[in-house]
């Protein structure tokens, strides 16, 4: 089987106190109500990372949801680390 390397892509906001980071998106709830192929890539990749986390602790539901995420990621190739866009760039900045 091949093995698929997964890089997780976190959106990262920065607060002015500080700075810090968190997701900035849709939540579970919402994302529940559609298809795991309209989920963008940054939402695919903080509940993949949430999910992980708790993976042993993960009921039949849950982990099925997990296993889901886990197939549309390989079934997209992949997440991709490194790419620029309007939000953020290639490398994390310290003020």
């Amino acid at each position: 089987m091949k093995k698929f390397r997964i890089y997780l892509l976190l959106l990262i906001q920065t607060i002015e106190n500080g700075g810090g980071n968190m997701y900035v998106g849709r939540d579970m709830t919402e994302l529940t109500m559609v298809s795991k192929s309209e989920w963008k890539e940054d939402e695919l990749a903080y509940f993949h990372h949430s999910l992980q986390q708790i993976l042993p602790y993960l009921n039949a539901e849950g982990q099925s949801i997990y296993k889901e995420i886990v197939i549309e990621i390989e079934s997209r190739g992949g997440l991709q680390e490194g790419d620029a866009s309007w939000t953020h760039g290639t490398k994390i900045s310290y003020d």
